[in-house]
């Protein structure tokens, strides 16, 4: 690691080359976006666990786990976070509370290496994963308490979604509402998805909507609906279709719009980006 406390990465590559398999001396988290990857995982006897990953996978990595990630197709875009944590600094933060320790205690006892998070879960950690990458490149003032409260952030988020899902009997009003607004949304994304419109869709207050949005989410509700629609095009102009045909089918009014929300997520143009990753 560059640091000796941790490191966090966004990487996209096409024509990656698989690696052999590796290990580190510290542990580390990985959130799989898209690509066709078979991770492999081996364990201290030599047995080895082999997962198909798909896009919303966690990954943790103890120290000393021998791991490798396997490229199927070469010809497909690779994307993912990668979040490296040193030994020491997981004792630094054991000390302030266990709750952050949750997987990594998982992983090192059960061998429990991968889990599959629901789009919610994955958004919720993609945005902490990007503000930490956000402020590890500002020097803004007290940007090194900001670093360690961001991290602290990413860190418990993680632990929290997993806690939940293992230990939930049943789902709650509010779960079932939130899951029921995602899908609504996403049948949807051709309309203007107010937030009025989806309030009144389901009999609830606005402000309640915004509030569980933005408590579950870490984001508001007409940003996710935006990286929605931007999924949605991306994955349409990869494969070829129109451009102007594409933004309008997926509820973008202008082509403006459009073209900056476009660059602002994935960091080019949309022709650019189609030029070089259509199929």
């Amino acid at each position: 690691m560059l640091s000796s406390d941790f490191e966090v990465f966004y990487y996209s590559d096409r024509n990656f080359k698989t690696l052999n398999p590796h290990s580190h001396d510290y542990y580390e988290f990985y959130l799989f976006i898209e690509g066709d990857i078979t991770m492999e995982i081996f364990r201290s006897n030599g047995e080895s666990q082999l997962h198909k990953m798909s896009s919303g996978d966690l990954m943790i990595v103890p120290p000393g786990t021998s791991h490798h990630a396997i490229m199927n197709d070469p010809t497909q875009n690779y994307r993912r976070f990668v979040f490296w944590i040193s030994k020491e600094c997981c004792k630094s933060l054991m000390q302030e509370s266990v709750d952050y320790m949750y997987l990594i205690q998982k992983a090192e006892a059960f061998h429990k290496y991968i889990y599959s998070l629901s789009p919610a879960e994955y958004h919720q950690v993609e945005y902490r994963f990007l503000r930490l990458l956000e402020e590890i490149s500002s020097d803004r003032y007290g940007s090194s308490t900001a670093r360690h409260l961001c991290l602290c952030d990413l860190i418990l988020t993680i632990n929290r979604v997993i806690y939940d899902n293992e230990h939930i009997d049943a789902k709650s009003d509010e779960v079932s509402l939130f899951q029921n607004i995602l899908s609504y949304v996403e049948s949807n994304l051709d309309s203007s998805l107010s937030l009025d419109e989806i309030a009144g869709q389901f009999f609830v207050s606005k402000y309640y909507v915004s509030h569980l949005f933005k408590d579950t989410l870490g984001i508001s509700l007409h940003q996710y609906i935006i990286k929605k629609r931007l999924a949605e095009c991306q994955s349409a102009i990869t494969n070829g279709e129109s451009i102007s045909k594409t933004y309008e089918r997926f509820g973008f009014r202008d082509y403006s719009s459009f073209f900056k929300a476009f660059k602002k997520e994935y960091g080019i143009s949309p022709k650019e980006y189609q030029t070089l990753y259509s199929h």
